[in-house]
């Protein structure tokens, strides 16, 4: 083969590496800024002006709240990554974000029996904590008892 047609032959080659690094450079994927989140905790964010609607891509993972004045308050679901778009009364894109929803923040211990997991929150004292991912009996018993404690100090409230 001579230099013309190696030349050539590479000339395809440049041709795609070209275009993927464009398209990289021009994906608004690679551009969106993160917002990260703990699971169970909110975060404040400030909306842009003229905020009018506000999509979460998987509200499994995240949630907001629009709150007066610019405010959202977004919270952690689940585990994993999704993505945050604010548009206005138009339609626009004012803003886009990605969220990323990692564990919790505060001290834990994780115990393993076999393949049955269980998330111990010690804070200082270690206390059950239901977390996603724990063992389904020992997820079930302690939302169970948090449910139960909740429903009853609301019910002392009340009255």
């Amino acid at each position: 083969m001579t230099a013309l047609g190696v030349r050539a032959a590479l000339q395809p080659r440049r041709w795609l590496a070209t275009a993927l690094v464009l398209g990289a450079l021009a994906s608004p994927a690679l551009a969106l800024e993160t917002i990260p989140v703990a699971l169970d905790q909110a975060r404040i964010i400030k909306l842009p002006d003229r905020a009018a609607t506000v999509v979460l891509g998987n509200p499994l993972i995240a949630d907001v709240s629009i709150q007066p004045g610019g405010i959202g308050v977004l919270t952690g679901k689940g585990y994993g990554a999704t993505n945050l778009i604010v548009m206005d009364a138009r339609g626009a894109v004012l803003m886009e974000k990605s969220v990323s929803v990692g564990g919790p923040s505060d001290t834990t211990v994780v115990v393993y029996k076999g393949v049955v997991r269980e998330t111990y929150s010690c804070t200082p004292y270690c206390s059950p904590r239901f977390t996603l991912g724990d063992g389904d009996d020992y997820f079930t018993k302690v939302l169970t008892e948090i449910t139960t404690r909740n429903t009853q100090a609301m019910g002392v409230g009340a009255k």
